[in-house]
């Protein structure tokens, strides 16, 4: 009897000891929305809004800037004065060729009475013919000093219009590169005219990015203040030779529309994207490798657990890869923790995850 209520006893300890495993706990994870993408990002570049037509004008007379009639940023007319030159040589010269006028004019009057004397002589039989082609010859030398003393009195007027400086187009001034007082030469760069018309988009591009963009590239544009204002612009003009200094290459695109906020001198933002096979991207720290092959971890949206499905790889990134196959779009997938979940598990999802 003594034996059985040992056992009976041992019996009872041991069902005793019998107790229900604790529930798994709930794993707090971090995830993400797959969202597959057409579109390939090649980088964000600054740049700024110019015309597309723009002059580099100057005097067409040397001399010294006498006045600025317009600042940078003035919106001229055809016609509009700029900027004007002392004019007193240009002046002096249209005083000396009228006075050269003046005294030809003169010397035309004798040849053509001489002349008419000689032939009156020679007409009555008392002038000789030598007398008479001497006159008449001195009369067409005397005419043709007329017209090049006229000609020169005419140069003189245009060299006197020309110490000021008038817009030949309608334009926006966008640079001064004289001031009041500097002298200037003939043909000197003074003002840059911009017409504002058509505008375009300029940035700089790193040298090694240019030779590898695609044909169908596209540009987003946006204004930096606020990104909401965009539109579209293909590449119109990209410069052959890059920057000694900065290894850039300037390019200039065409804007598809241009926003009424896209004002000259307005910086923007470009983002260079080109068109490609929908793809999905999720970073490394989503993968598990196990037993030579590669999975992820699935959220279930109802019951909050997770399940692993094994995927196939396309490329790999720095941070991220590309997936060939293995998950679809919408569907989340745990993105950090991997190594530690266990099918069927119960996860909390991250509040600050993408949703």
């Amino acid at each position: 009897m003594r034996r059985l209520l040992l056992m009976f006893v041992a019996v009872v300890l041991v069902a005793c000891s019998k107790k229900e495993p604790p529930p798994e706990p709930v794993r707090p994870v971090l995830s993400t929305v797959v969202q597959s993408s057409g579109e390939e990002n090649l980088g964000r570049f600054a740049g700024n809004i110019q015309a597309r037509y723009e002059s580099n004008v100057g005097f067409r007379v040397p001399g010294r800037i006498a006045s600025r009639a317009v600042d940078v940023g003035a919106e001229v007319e055809k016609g509009d004065l700029l900027a004007s030159l002392d004019p007193t040589d240009q002046q002096n010269q249209l005083r000396s060729a009228q006075g050269n006028l003046a005294s030809v004019q003169a010397q035309l009057i004798n040849a053509q009475a001489s002349a008419r004397r000689q032939q009156a002589l020679f007409d009555r039989g008392v002038g000789s013919q030598a007398q008479l082609d001497a006159a008449q010859t001195d009369l067409k030398t005397t005419q043709a000093s007329l017209d090049q003393a006229q000609a020169a009195v005419s140069q003189a007027k245009d060299q006197l219009n020309y110490v000021e400086l008038r817009a030949d187009h309608k334009s926006v001034v966008t640079a001064w590169n004289a001031e009041a007082g500097q002298v200037v030469s003939a043909g000197q760069q003074v003002v840059t005219l911009a017409q504002p018309d058509i505008k375009e988009a300029v940035i700089d591009l790193p040298d090694t990015l240019v030779d590898q963009l695609p044909a169908d590239v596209v540009f987003q544009v946006a204004l930096q203040l606020n990104p909401q204002v965009n539109t579209t612009a293909v590449v119109r003009e990209i410069e052959p030779q890059a920057d000694s200094a900065t290894r850039t290459r300037r390019a200039r695109l065409t804007l598809a529309e241009t926003p009424t906020a896209f004002r000259l001198g307005t910086a923007i933002s470009v983002t260079l994207s080109s068109a490609i096979k929908p793809r999905i991207e999720l970073p490394v720290s989503a993968l598990q490798e196990v037993e030579g092959k590669t999975r992820i971890w699935v959220v279930d949206p109802k019951a909050h657990t997770v399940s692993p499905r094994d995927v196939r790889v396309a490329s790999r990134g720095y941070n991220s890869v590309v997936l060939a196959d293995g998950v679809k779009n919408g569907e989340r997938v745990v993105t950090a923790g991997v190594n530690s979940l266990k099918p069927g598990q119960t996860v909390k999802v991250d509040e600050g995850s993408p949703q």
